[in-house]
């Protein structure tokens, strides 16, 4: 059936729709991540098949919402307070020179590209750059499909990306731990306008 509308009422319409369907929260300026609902850490196994399971106790995040409506997620993790669950001497290596070498480098950031909101919801690739121990490189995050209407506010967004340790100076215990950590970040954020 032809309608008799013109073709720039349809797309006016259109538009309206779209605004409309992303909710109020994802319209303002920033929205910090929710500490009481966020977990951002990372595995690693050792060669007889351990995982390690690690979490950065503090933390900022936040996301941007930019003014061409696309978002920008910012994370700052502190290295400091970097925990391996259930293996103090695990730990101390990962706070140690060794790895994360906190003392010198007390900060992993992650700024990702501008991204279609969309992304929460429908998943795929979150591309941004991954900055440790003062070597940043282009990395991708794979972010899970949504499991409820609002993402990330009434329930967790989940993402994961695999790095190499030696591409980021942390390749000591190559023998006994494996090069690659799989950082497994789940955030939800406060829902109200942050200033």
């Amino acid at each position: 059936m032809k309608s008799d509308l013109p073709l720039a009422v349809w797309l006016a319409v259109l538009c309206l729709a779209l605004v409309c369907a992303v909710p109020a929260w994802a319209q303002q300026g920033r929205n910090d991540f929710d500490p009481a609902h966020t977990r951002l850490g990372f595995e690693l196994r050792t060669r007889w098949g351990q995982v390690l399971d690690g979490v950065f106790r503090r933390y900022e995040g936040s996301v941007e919402h930019l003014p061409d409506g696309r978002q920008q997620v910012r994370l700052r993790m502190y290295t400091r307070d970097v925990e391996i669950i259930d293996h103090e001497r695990y730990g101390d290596w990962a706070r140690s020179e060794k790895f994360f070498d906190a003392d010198r480098y007390p900060v992993v950031t992650f700024t990702s590209k501008p991204y279609d909101p969309m992304l929460l919801y429908d998943g795929g690739t979150l591309e941004g750059d991954l900055s440790i121990k003062g070597i940043s490189r282009p990395r991708s995050l794979q972010v899970a499909p949504a499991d409820c209407a609002r993402a990330a506010v009434d329930c967790d967004v989940v993402a994961t990306g695999a790095v190499r340790r030696s591409d980021y100076d942390m390749d000591d215990w190559m023998l006994a731990v494996s090069d690659r950590v799989v950082f497994v970040l789940r955030a939800r954020i406060r829902s109200g306008k942050t200033p």
